[in-house]
């Protein structure tokens, strides 16, 4: 339950787009989408800001698919700009049902692949997601035109400047019509996204779902002590708790780690892919695919995942490494408890990490506490809880109640 009162149909969505959402089992709007879908269906600039999984794909999906004519001979008339690859494939197939509903074209461009082989149809899609990179280059190659694109969509754009794209996003407005309706969905408003969306926008509608905190609230923090050797002893008791349902994420900090944990995990019996930025796009597809369609239970990622993994189904983040910053769990943890989900995040800390760790959980207000001092190590099953509404829950089993 979304908890909202209003239904697709009250917020304009024709019957065709109704029908292919409860297909999907999606029955009721999310929060973000009651407050934008009329709004951004009437043409307006809109302006929205929403945490990681609530649902704000079809935010802009929906209103893009409502205003579109697939008789139209220009085209792309719409182009999503997102920052990954992995998102751009993703949010391809949030549109796909929706988009063919209403006979219309969607196609998915990003770096990694061939240049020519993702030129090809580009003129005849009405839909273009793409990452800002890559598609800088078809343009200025003279593969893809946009002075057609009567809607632009910038998703996640904080993550958008994060990663440095602000000047190949530059020239791709510079080549899109003036005269065209725009659309921002980010995590913040302020600062910097603010500034470039008074650039990009005019006279913009802003609808914000407020959130307490720096972290997602649904999930349930959870922080292991933990010796080197024991870890990965752990990490296969928590995986085969989640089985045959839930799917774990699993997080280390470097490309030679995630190949070496997974051998370690096929050789205890764990059926594991991979994901890091050595991969080639095809194989990341691959691992993707095996891990979104549960033949794989467990994926082991590199932070590249937690830029893009967009999946409803993670139950459990696994940090086998703690992030680097605040800004990294945050990221990781994003990954599950996600569009309404429960979910769960462990982080398993050696005696070194103590402090760091620790520091981090109070900066984000996780009210996580470890005994510093003296602390004997805890079995892999005893855990600290933490949670972001600030609720204390004592030592448990990191086994998530279902």
């Amino acid at each position: 339950m979304t908890g909202s009162t209003r239904s697709f149909r009250d917020l304009g969505v024709t019957d065709a787009v109704i029908d292919t959402l409860a297909a999907r089992g999606i029955e009721e709007p999310f929060p973000i989408q009651v407050m934008v879908l009329e709004d951004a269906t009437a043409g307006r600039d809109t302006l929205a800001r929403s945490k990681t999984g609530s649902g704000k794909t079809l935010g802009f999906a929906i209103p893009i698919v409502e205003q579109l004519d697939p008789d139209s001979r220009s085209r792309p008339e719409a182009l999503v700009l997102v920052p990954t690859r992995e998102l751009a494939t993703q949010v391809r197939d949030d549109f796909a049902d929706i988009a063919k509903a209403k006979h219309l074209k969607v196609k998915a461009v990003y770096g990694g692949t061939n240049v020519s082989e993702q030129s090809k149809g580009v003129s005849d899609v009405h839909i273009l997601i793409a990452t800002p990179g890559r598609l800088d280059d078809l343009a200025q190659r003279k593969m893809v035109r946009l002075d057609g694109v009567r809607i632009f969509v910038l998703d996640e754009a904080d993550r958008m400047l994060d990663m440095g794209f602000q000047p190949q996003v530059d020239r791709i407005v510079r080549r899109l019509p003036k005269d065209r309706q725009t659309m921002f969905f980010s995590a913040t408003l302020d600062g910097a996204v603010g500034r470039i969306a008074e650039v990009y926008t005019r006279n913009p509608v802003r609808h914000e779902i407020e959130f307490e905190g720096k972290t997602v609230e649904e999930a349930d923090h959870r922080f292991v002590p933990i010796e080197s050797h024991e870890k990965l002893a752990g990490l296969i008791e928590l995986a085969k708790d989640e089985e045959p349902d839930g799917l774990t994420l699993v997080f280390v900090n470097t490309k030679r780690a995630v190949d070496a944990l997974a051998r370690q995990l096929r050789a205890q019996g764990v059926p594991a892919v991979t994901m890091h930025g050595d991969m080639t796009q095809q194989a990341r597809e691959r691992a993707l695919q095996r891990f979104e369609e549960k033949h794989v239970g467990v994926l082991i990622a590199t932070d590249v995942a937690a830029r893009g993994l967009d999946l409803d189904d993670i139950t459990l983040v696994v940090n086998y490494d703690p992030p680097q910053d605040d800004k990294g769990y945050v990221h990781r943890v994003g990954r599950t408890a996600r569009a309404g989900k429960t979910g769960t995040s462990v982080t398993f800390v050696t005696p070194e990490q103590l402090g760091d760790v620790s520091r981090m959980a109070a900066r984000l207000d996780l009210h996580a506490e470890f005994e510093l001092e003296g602390m004997k190590v805890a079995p892999p099953r005893t855990v600290f809880s933490g949670s972001a509404r600030g609720r204390r829950s004592g030592l448990k089993s990191p086994k998530r109640r279902r």
